[in-house]
């Protein structure tokens, strides 16, 4: 990806993803977009990666090597939009499976700490780097039914806050970066197949 400003989105085969990626590529960002299943859109500065992101606890080098975002001095500004999330594991606290949290955790929290971490690495110490992690108000308050959701999300928000804190003091050894952000946002209720699932 040659273009001066590029963005990493997940979810982008559907819903809140799919928009982030389309108002990127409408603003001359060139995308790279993770999901399970196929983008419903080509543009010639989209990038698909086809990952589930759950399989990034027993293999985050098949990842890193998909997304392949090597010639970072070319770049003037870094995106990370941390939007994937399953919607498994809506039921009752007492009905969740352990082999179904390992699963949701990994979507919703581990790869997206993971991402950070990676966008970190990637991004030279003065380029503009912007993280987004779209949250929910079950990061906040707890719902029920939302245990798995609402927790994954609200750690997540938490990892989001503590790099914060890295970011405002690092090290003494390591170099400050001058221009990196991380926003925990929340959207509301916004109608995808994931909201019209979770009031079914």
């Amino acid at each position: 990806m040659s273009a001066e400003r590029t963005a990493i989105v997940t979810g982008t085969s559907t819903g809140l993803g799919e928009a982030v990626a389309r108002q990127l590529l409408e603003r001359g960002w060139s995308v790279i977009g993770i999901a399970r299943r196929p983008a419903p859109f080509t543009h010639e500065r989209y990038r698909h990666v086809a990952h589930d992101l759950a399989g990034i606890v027993e293999a985050p080098t098949s990842l890193e090597s998909q997304l392949a975002l090597h010639d970072v001095r070319t770049l003037s500004r870094i995106g990370l939009v941390n939007n994937a999330a399953l919607s498994e594991g809506l039921m009752p606290v007492a009905r969740l499976d352990p082999r179904q949290l390992v699963r949701i955790y990994a979507v919703n929290l581990i790869a997206p700490v993971w991402l950070m971490g990676y966008a970190l690495r990637k991004t030279l110490d003065d380029t503009p780097l912007r993280i987004v992690n779209v949250s929910s108000g079950a990061a906040t308050t707890g719902f029920a039914g939302l245990a798995a959701y609402g927790s994954s999300k609200a750690a997540m928000r938490l990892a989001g806050m503590s790099l914060a804190s890295e970011l405002a003091s690092p090290p003494k050894n390591a170099r400050r970066r001058p221009d990196a952000a991380i926003l925990s946002y929340e959207p509301g209720i916004v109608e995808t197949d994931m909201q019209r699932y979770a009031r079914s």
